[in-house]
């Protein structure tokens, strides 16, 4: 009996060592197959986000094009609208009929005198003594030259003259040809180019205005008065009929002349740098527009401006044979002082005015 017993034992053993690799091997393939499963599953998750995530960035840089089409779409129909409403404001300007000025100008204070006869052929309030911002160079110019200056001189801007100067193309420490800054001071009524041109006289600058003042005085110009050669300081002032006076005697002299009645100039001026002197082109332009048209053939002129004064210009034209010497005081625009001259020469030259005196 236990022998069968050992038999039976022996056999199951048996078969359970037989049977037991297979079943080893059956777990770890479930094992492996779940693994497997699981690693797919995340996979396929991971690459499911994936594609999530790009579709949200693709939705997003859609939404943002749409965004940003809208954006230019409104942009350009602001511009359209900004375009349309600028076209109409010139139409409007262009068809626009200004009512006639009262006086004969715009302009507070004018005269036109005939230089042959020194008869005055138009006047409105030309004895009034006002400010007359940088038509003041004309007599700066005139003391200058007086001095006898070498033109060809090198002269050095500083800093004195840079303050409170106002808008210049002059650096600090340029050097500059003393002609040059003659046409800068006629041309384009530079401030700081005609404070060195009166520090660069040889007089003090009190000697200088004291002397503006003398000339003033031994032209018979009862109503002018001088407070510093720029004409920024609204102490500057004269009338109409010396202002004209002035302009003759200025065009007296042939290089004011000439730099008063250039259009365009060129010149080069020297700025000491780093590595060496640099050459500094300079273009200025004549701040008298009626130069460019060739209306009228030109003798002498200069133009000014500071809030006291209005817009100011003096001019010496000839038209048709006839010179008149025609000045501008006080206008309201730009525009206005140049208009005003083109319109006393031609009423002037049509006789529709009748002469009278100041």
């Amino acid at each position: 009996m236990l022998l069968r017993a050992l038999r039976v034992w022996g056999a199951l053993l048996l078969i359970a060592l037989l049977a037991w690799p297979a079943m080893t091997a059956d777990a770890a393939t479930r094992t492996h197959r779940r693994t497997r499963t699981r690693a797919a599953t995340t996979v396929s998750t991971h690459v499911a986000k994936k594609a999530s995530a790009r579709r949200t960035l693709a939705a997003r840089s859609t939404r943002r094009a749409g965004a940003k089409r809208v954006a230019t779409a409104r942009s350009t129909k602001r511009a359209g609208a900004r375009h349309v409403a600028v076209a109409r404001r010139s139409r409007s300007r262009r068809h626009r009929v200004l009512a006639p000025p009262q006086g004969g100008v715009y302009a507070r204070n004018a005269v036109v005198i005939d230089p042959a006869t020194n008869q005055v052929l138009f006047e409105k309030q030309s004895l009034q003594t006002v400010p007359i911002a940088s038509l003041t160079k004309l007599m700066s110019a005139m003391v200058f030259l007086e001095q006898k200056p070498d033109l060809r001189r090198m002269a050095e801007v500083t800093r004195d003259e840079l303050h409170d100067g106002g808008h210049t193309r002059l650096w600090n420490k340029e050097r500059v040809a003393l002609y040059d800054l003659l046409h800068m001071s006629l041309m384009n009524s530079d401030n700081v180019a005609t404070r060195v041109l009166a520090r660069e006289s040889g007089l003090s600058a009190d000697a200088f205005v004291a002397r503006m003042n003398e000339k003033a005085c031994e032209m018979g110009l009862a109503n002018t008065r001088f407070a510093e050669p720029t004409g920024l300081d609204q102490r500057d002032v004269s009338n109409a009929v010396d202002v004209a006076r002035l302009l003759q005697a200025a065009a007296g002299h042939y290089l004011i002349r000439e730099v008063t009645t250039t259009p365009t100039y060129i010149f080069v001026g020297e700025y000491p740098g780093r590595r060496g002197t640099i050459a500094r082109r300079h273009e200025i332009v004549n701040t008298n527009r009626l130069l460019r048209s060739n209306r009228y053939e030109f003798s002498c002129s200069k133009t000014g401006f500071i809030s006291e004064s209005g817009y100011c210009v003096a001019t010496w034209v000839r038209d048709r044979g006839r010179d008149l010497i025609t000045v501008v005081l006080g206008a309201p625009t730009n525009a206005t002082r140049f208009a005003d001259i083109v319109r006393l020469v031609q009423r002037t030259q049509t006789a529709s005015l009748d002469p009278v005196q100041p």
